[in-house]
């Protein structure tokens, strides 16, 4: 088993060997999960969650006129009825 010894920083950061990052597939921004299990941990690449993608799409608008949105459902919907009663 290979080790490769590094030190944490003041604010108990630590940087992952290059090495470490080519074997896990890691690139800067990406994130990792820390496994503990009888004592151990390990490092390993965060699966795809709800939680990992949180952030990652920019909406439409910002922010969103839920107000504005209901209005314009409300006035489409009235039409639509107006319409179908001009029919009957």
């Amino acid at each position: 088993m290979k080790q490769i010894t590094t030190k944490l920083t003041q604010r108990s950061q630590v940087t992952v060997p290059a090495e470490v990052l080519r074997l896990l597939g890691l690139k800067p921004r990406d994130r990792v999960v820390f496994a503990i299990e009888d004592g151990k941990v390990s490092l390993a690449p965060a699966a795809f969650s709800l939680e990992s993608a949180y952030g990652s799409v920019k909406p439409s608008r910002k922010p969103e006129d839920f107000e504005a949105l209901i209005r314009e459902a409300k006035v489409a919907k009235a039409e639509e009825t107006v319409r179908e009663l001009a029919q009957s």
